[in-house]
């Protein structure tokens, strides 16, 4: 399931502690996609708690509790870490992060907590969610084979990496716009990961963000940058992607395009994917200005001019989830909305 998918149930999930209607869910998916932070946006969104619990890197003791005597009887004294409405909310996420690197005796002892969300004499608070994640055992990381009472204490969903949804999210928090220019050209390096070579570095969404901060430190070191995307991102995708940013210094000039002037598109494909990239780019900076108007009718006029048509509807799909439904408002919308009409139609 695409992430955009993954982020409505998990946001419906938590909404549903508090109609008694809450389902655990299950997060598989490979390392570097995205699971943990999905988790962390949906309960940024409603202002929520996250307790993020490693269960690779705990005893079982460490979930139940040390037990202690009290006159002739033994209780359990109850972790810290577990979900408390007076130290923690009402609501929250309890997200157990590497549940299938755990060890079974630790997974044993989740249990009960997952599905009838308590341990012993603790009870997890009715607004509180529980989510986990975990990699397959094809992703080469230290995994154990998921029990059935375990699996069957959840509902699973296939994390998918999907390019649409991870530009949106990129442009909502500033990614570099050369790296999102080079996957729409490469969309394929999105997530590049051989199981059986066991690369340390390789393409992933994790990855392409520490591609985007690697260029805000070493661009203006240029014997440091091709290593540093290297070591980010692997040594193939890494050489790609530098020489895609060496090519920039072809760009017609973006300024002149948001005059309105008459730039013409250069012919080479990648040169156009950053055209674009930067154009969205240039369009979310406008947005609430006293020209976002003006700007954005000069991005639409520019996009209606490329040959092929598709990467103008691309630009513009881009620049719509970005900058939301102002766009339709704008007059040269309706002019390119009807130029490419064939193309939504038919094709």
């Amino acid at each position: 399931m695409r992430p955009a998918e993954i982020s409505i149930v998990l946001d419906r999930e938590f909404l549903s502690t508090h109609q008694g209607h809450h389902t655990p869910v299950m997060l598989w998916g490979p390392p570097g996609v995205g699971k943990s932070q999905i988790v962390t946006q949906v309960a940024a969104k409603h202002n929520a708690p996250v307790i993020d619990i490693r269960l690779s890197q705990m005893e079982p003791s460490d979930l139940r509790g040390i037990p202690f005597r009290v006159g002739n009887r033994v209780e359990w004294a109850i972790p810290a870490i577990l979900p408390d409405v007076e130290r923690h909310g009402t609501t929250g996420i309890l997200f157990l992060d590497e549940i299938t690197s755990a060890p079974p005796s630790v997974s044993a002892a989740a249990y009960q907590l997952i599905l009838d969300r308590r341990l012993g004499e603790y009870q997890v608070p009715d607004g509180w969610a529980i989510i986990a994640a975990g990699n397959r055992q094809g992703d080469r990381g230290v995994t154990y084979t998921m029990p059935a009472p375990l699996a069957n204490r959840f509902s699973h969903f296939d994390f998918e990496v999907y390019l649409d949804d991870w530009v949106a999210w990129a442009y909502k928090n500033g990614v570099d716009e050369r790296v999102i220019a080079f996957l729409r050209f490469r969309p394929e390096l999105l997530f590049d990961f051989d199981p059986a070579h066991n690369p340390v570095a390789f393409p992933s969404p994790r990855s392409w963000e520490f591609a985007h901060r690697a260029l805000q430190k070493f661009s203006e070191h240029s014997e440091l940058l091709l290593g540093t995307l290297q070591a980010c991102v692997g040594p193939a995708a890494g050489i790609e992607l530098n020489a895609f940013i060496a090519n920039l210094d072809n760009m017609p000039d973006l300024d002149a395009i948001l005059r309105g002037e008459d730039v013409p598109i250069p012919d080479e494909i990648d040169l156009q994917y950053a055209i674009a990239a930067a154009l969205v780019g240039r369009g979310i900076r406008a947005k609430d200005g006293p020209f976002a108007t003006e700007v954005y009718g000069h991005i639409l006029n520019f996009a209606g001019k490329f040959k092929p048509r598709e990467m103008g509807v691309m630009l513009v799909s881009d620049m719509q989830r970005a900058i939301g439904p102002t766009i339709f408002s704008v007059p040269e919308f309706a002019q390119w909305a009807q130029a490419i009409g064939d193309i939504l139609l038919y094709e």
